[in-house]
């Protein structure tokens, strides 16, 4: 295959028989050469498929093991510092790959979220703007992208998106989800509805029972003859950490002890949340505030034993060095910052995300932070990059992969935050603006716009709206807000 570079994407190496990047293939460093090359040129972002079959990359691409975590604070990692979750699986991605640390949603809702993350769309694109408006699948995913460019590709998981049960996606080979309690599942027990068709539970935890779906359809790709077998593009979107709050045994229980004042900020109690809401019935329901977030830890340590277990069914089965892996969440996580518990909300605590990816024919620099911005809608883009296809013009994303070469490279300066009133929360609808400094939010009603300089202010406490600092910034905040939004109608 002739070597294509773009300034947003990269050149495929080529892979022997045995699917490994070979020596005859490009370097690393050719790889990175051609990239800049092609960035100083201009030419335009997008990765060429393979001409000569008709059938895309075929058995040249990397396989991709894409894993979705669910309300994932970003800190709440061992590679990002926490005090006391374990994290292994994580922490050994994140120290051979490389970990963003501004990583974010375009839009602080699930559904809206994943919607974005597979079709490379804002949500004002994809249509999917709470978490009751329907999936259309009138912009293509990227499994469709990667699925007509020659690989076998398989959808397991939590869907979470509105509509009358699971979508029509017949370019799946391999479609595992679950309708059961409105979509959300259950941590222990969960039916599983597998090609169509409902199946009881193998396994008794639901990460268990997903991994291995994942797992077997690995195996089933590298059992064909190798002149059959095409690259494979796993998504596996887990449960953990969305309420209620359940880990199985040999998990559940081994936060009992841990000192939850180290993460917790300093005005929360455990009966915090039920007095903060005014509903002191709900927070007695609740239990201890402490409690709870405890739990939310050991779900996130549930899914990573089985990121874990993936990882070396990688390397048992000799593909660690020609697959693509990637973790990140759908959203972050609010826990008791601002005075505030959950998602949606245009906070960073809220719209930061995890993100780790691991290409070892990539990362000449493992186990370092990328510090630029990446999204939700980059995912696509990237991930259709690195398998050598076309990214179409109309996505919103950018391919991830010059930041991933280089540590160095210039990111986005700038990006669109949306969100539509999601009934009955109280967080009105709002548009808003993220620059590498600055925060720059309007809301439909109720409050007043924000401004926060992130740069001095990281933990947004200071609102500069209507000081005199703020409107010296504003209109420049104010102009690129206009220009992400003018293809959208304000709070619509």
């Amino acid at each position: 295959m002739g070597a294509v570079s773009t300034p947003e994407g990269g050149v495929m190496k080529k892979r022997n028989s045995q699917g490994d990047f070979s020596a005859k293939g490009i370097t690393r460093r050719k790889f990175i050469k051609t990239v800049g090359s092609a960035c100083a040129a201009g030419v335009v972002s997008q990765m060429l498929p393979k001409q000569s079959d008709g059938a895309g990359m075929g058995p040249e691409g990397p396989n991709i093991l894409f894993i979705l975590g669910d309300n994932h604070n970003a800190d709440t990692m061992g590679c990002a510092g926490h005090p006391f979750i374990k994290t292994p699986g994580m922490d050994r991605l994140a120290r051979e790959g490389v970990r963003f640390q501004n990583a974010f949603n375009t839009t602080s809702l699930c559904s809206p979220s994943r919607a974005s993350i597979l079709t490379g769309a804002y949500a004002h694109r994809h249509g999917v703007k709470n978490n009751y408006t329907p999936w259309t699948g009138r912009v293509k995913t990227f499994l469709q992208y990667l699925s007509e460019g020659g690989y076998d590709t398989a959808f397991i998981g939590k869907w979470h998106m509105p509509g009358k049960g699971l979508p029509d996606m017949p370019f799946l080979e391999l479609f595992v989800s679950y309708t059961y309690r409105e979509g959300q599942g259950s941590y222990f027990n969960c039916p599983m509805v597998v090609n169509g068709r409902e199946v009881p539970s193998r396994k008794q935890y639901i990460t268990e029972e997903v991994t291995d779906y994942a797992i077997e359809f690995m195996k089933k790709n590298r059992a064909k003859p190798v002149n059959q077998r095409k690259p494979f593009c796993i998504y596996l979107s887990h449960r953990p950490g969305h309420p209620p709050f359940q880990a199985p045994a040999g998990i559940s229980g081994m936060y009992d002890k841990a000192d939850v004042r180290q993460v917790l900020p300093p005005n929360v109690d455990p009966l915090w949340y039920g007095k903060t809401r005014g509903n002191v019935f709900q927070g007695v329901m609740m239990g201890s505030y402490y409690t709870r977030y405890r739990k939310y830890c050991e779900t996130i340590s549930a899914m990573d034993r089985d990121i874990a277990r993936l990882l070396e069914s990688l390397d048992e089965m000799g593909l660690r060095e020609n697959t693509i892996v990637v973790y990140m969440g759908d959203n972050g996580m609010l826990w008791g910052t601002h005075n505030m518990h959950g998602i949606r909300e245009p906070y960073e605590e809220s719209a930061r995300m995890p993100l780790i990816i691991r290409a070892p024919w990539l990362v000449d620099d493992p186990g370092e932070l990328r510090k630029q911005m990446a999204l939700n809608i980059d995912i696509a883009p990237t991930l259709l990059t690195l398998a050598g296809l076309p990214v179409p013009a109309d996505m919103d994303g950018r391919s991830m992969v010059p930041i991933i070469t280089n540590r160095d490279r210039n990111g986005r300066e700038a990006f669109l935050l949306e969100f539509w009133y999601n009934y009955p929360a109280n967080t009105p609808s709002y548009i808003g603006v993220r620059t590498k400094r600055y925060k720059y939010v309007e809301f439909e009603r109720g409050r007043s716009p924000w401004l926060f300089d992130l740069k001095q202010d990281p933990r947004e406490m200071k609102n500069l709206h209507g000081t005199a600092e703020g409107e010296r910034i504003l209109p420049g905040l104010v102009k690129s807000l206009a220009l992400l939004n003018r293809n959208r109608t304000k709070f619509r």
